[in-house]
């Protein structure tokens, strides 16, 4: 065949390719904890920098509320992936032999915090044994467990935290439970001062947080499409811890317009200053990292507490499949050595 039909086959050839429709994307929904907000970023920045697309997946983000439960929807096979709170969940649904699965863990440190007024003489957790706190119900059946075994804590010191900073704000000698990327900075800007804050994750409270759950039936029946999930989101929070968050932001603020550019920019400076999301394990395995050691010592702290029974099968409610693997530590590189 002469140089010319060569040419011309080629031609017609990539003639033909092109006019062939692009591989489908895969759809996928997945459920948040609450209205979109900084904590969401990496889910968010995989939607709008095109993440999600390139590992071949089409993502739908559903905001979570006080009246939405995407436990149950996922429990249902009405979500793909649902956002966790913290391990705990994890033993609720063994407890309650429900077919979930943690596969990745977003915050390495679960950013809940004690907080108290800057001009008083609580300097570390020991000194709040006694002080009253304010506690949300939730909140009563989960860290405040760790509190009492680890500070000596009573539930006499509880008083109940209704997510209003106000209480707070009048009480000069109280201390109130929060998030270090958000309930500080309301009392910023309410109250006109500073919180002294104490991250429960770095006075040994080993929750991992903002995990990622999915069934046990789609692990099994398409783990291909869990692992790019899990890998095309830790991609998406190294772009938008070490990038340039702003796309994602605004699109947060699309689905959530309450939300302000202060508060996201906050929230975004807390979770880089305290490694809620890179820190630890996630240095050298990447983020979303989890380890065996970690869970089987959580649920020791829990089976102790009385919390849960001994003798769940652990390995029903978490796998490391699709993790640790070191996905976006290159990319992570490359973006601080533009800073």
């Amino acid at each position: 065949m002469g140089s010319r039909n060569w040419i011309a086959a080629l031609a017609v050839t990539a003639g033909l390719l092109a006019a062939l429709p692009a591989a489908a994307l895969d759809k996928v929904t997945f459920g948040t904890n609450w209205k979109a907000q900084a904590e969401h970023g990496g889910y968010y920045q995989a939607l709008v920098d095109g993440t999600y697309e390139r590992y071949g997946l089409d993502v739908t983000v559903r905001q979570g509320g006080p009246n939405v439960s995407h436990p149950q929807l996922l429990a249902a096979s009405k979500i793909d992936f649902n956002m966790g709170g913290n391990m705990f969940a994890a033993f609720n649904y063994l407890t309650n032999k429900v077919p979930m699965v943690t596969v990745a863990a977003a915050f390495q440190k679960d950013p809940q915090i004690l907080m108290v007024h800057p001009d008083t003489p609580y300097r570390s957790l020991a000194d709040l044994k006694g002080v009253t706190l304010l506690i949300s119900r939730a909140g009563q059946l989960t860290f405040w467990q760790w509190l009492k075994r680890a500070y000596g804590y009573t539930d006499q010191q509880v008083r109940p935290y209704t997510f209003n900073p106000a209480p707070f704000i009048a009480n000069k000698d109280w201390g109130q439970q929060g998030y270090v990327t958000s309930e500080p900075f309301a009392v910023e800007q309410t109250g006109g001062f500073t919180p002294r804050v104490f991250l429960l994750a770095d006075n040994g409270y080993q929750s991992y947080s903002t995990t990622v759950e999915t069934s046990w039936k789609l692990v099994d029946e398409n783990p291909d499409l869990v692992q790019r999930f899990v890998d095309a989101t830790a991609i998406g929070w190294v772009n938008y811890l070490y990038g340039d968050p702003s796309a994602a932001n605004a699109l947060i603020r699309r689905d959530n317009p309450d939300i302000t550019d202060a508060q996201l920019a906050y929230s975004l400076a807390k979770m880089k200053e305290y490694g809620i999301v890179d820190s630890g394990d996630t240095e050298t395995l990447g983020i979303n990292a989890m380890t065996d050691a970690r869970w089987r010592s959580f649920y020791g702290f829990a089976v102790d507490a009385g919390l849960f029974a001994p003798g769940l099968d652990l390995e029903r409610g978490y796998t490391l499949r699709f993790v640790n693997k070191g996905v976006g530590l290159d990319r992570k590189k490359e973006l601080l050595a533009r800073q």
